[in-house]
């Protein structure tokens, strides 16, 4: 069946994190101009864990940000934004759903994998399945596409962008699509921004469990001691390997995330007329700039490069100094923020 070509006017600006790319450009679309760090603070996006008993390919999972698709939830509640959202067994019927709204004239955010986007580098095309991109039209069997992570806008054809919606592997895409259907173009973003900034400081200073919030910082610090006794040199470093590769390739990571909500801070700190945010602005910089260089230390140290003395001990230090800072950075900026 033919389809009429269709483009919605659609403004792409890059962005550092797809998610909160997704949700500044759609909510730009829809009136209401929101920026990126603004989207990630009201959409409590910041947190940290490492959790040994989820693996991915066999190594313990740490992430530096709640789970996909929970800061659009979170932006979304705290704004008062309405999403429709959608998920298919049927690749045929996630196909036309996306068309329909296409014809709407409304741009249609949705989940895809990194791996099945042909336009991206192919060393940046790995198994993950949590990139969000924007469809804003199409051309024929070419899809117009806003991916936050690139420079421009691109396309993509059908077949190419059923195999991204539909890629097997944890998470299950299953052709997820989302779009909003109201905006309140005069919501009280003072509100949300209080609300989020709230949220990150208890969850951070607060969550009891271990492993969780910057406690979890210093809890891995911990077991990378005992990596190479427990491990052995070489799974040892493989460890550390992915380790860096999930703070620095996925999803923006440990000291991206840092600079990103330094930017919230200080955003937040004219929206709610505090001036002490920006000092714990200036804060969370300094602690982001230690995150790079762990992460320098880190991958010297893996490519067999390290300095002499450098080990995963005095790695382990590294992240035990950061950990303690920002179970005091958050302690403070929970008092701060009631």
């Amino acid at each position: 069946m033919s389809r009429k070509d269709v483009m919605v006017p659609f403004e792409h600006q890059q962005s550092a994190h797809c998610e909160t790319g997704v949700i500044s450009n759609l909510m730009r679309f829809h009136g209401l101009r929101v920026s990126e760090p603004m989207a990630f603070g009201i959409g409590s996006g910041l947190f940290y864990s490492h959790m040994p008993f989820l693996k991915m390919n066999g190594i313990p999972v740490t992430s530096y940000r709640i789970l996909p698709g929970h800061i659009f939830k979170r932006f979304s509640r705290n704004v008062g934004v309405k999403m429709e959202r959608a998920s298919f067994r049927d690749q045929d019927q996630a196909m036309r759903a996306l068309d329909d709204v296409l014809d709407q004239g409304l741009p249609v955010g949705m989940l895809t994998s990194v791996f099945y986007l042909p336009y991206l580098p192919k060393a940046f095309r790995f198994h993950f399945n949590a990139h969000n991109i924007v469809v804003f039209g199409r051309r024929g069997d070419e899809y117009l596409v806003s991916d936050p992570v690139m420079e421009a806008t691109t396309t993509i054809h059908r077949t190419a962008l059923v195999r991204a919606r539909f890629a097997k592997g944890t998470p299950n895409t299953n052709g997820r699509m989302y779009y909003p259907t109201k905006v309140p173009i005069d919501a009280d973003l003072k509100q949300a921004a209080a609300k989020g900034l709230r949220r990150v400081a208890r969850d951070m200073s607060n969550t009891p469990l271990p492993m969780f919030g910057s406690k979890g910082i210093t809890y891995l610090a911990h077991r990378l001691r005992n990596y190479e006794r427990r491990l052995g040199s070489r799974r040892a470093l493989l460890y550390v390997g992915n380790l860096i590769r999930m703070q620095e390739e996925i999803g923006t990571g440990g000291a991206g995330f840092r600079f990103m909500y330094a930017a919230f801070l200080q955003e937040a700190a004219s929206l709610l007329n505090r001036p002490e945010l920006r000092e714990k602005a200036m804060e969370m910089t300094a602690i982001g700039d230690q995150w790079r260089e762990f992460a320098f230390e880190a991958g010297r140290l893996v490519k067999g490069r390290a300095e002499a003395g450098s080990d995963l001990n005095t790695l382990a230090d590294r992240l035990q100094r950061i950990g303690e800072q920002e179970q005091r950075f958050f302690k403070e900026l929970a008092r701060t923020s009631r």
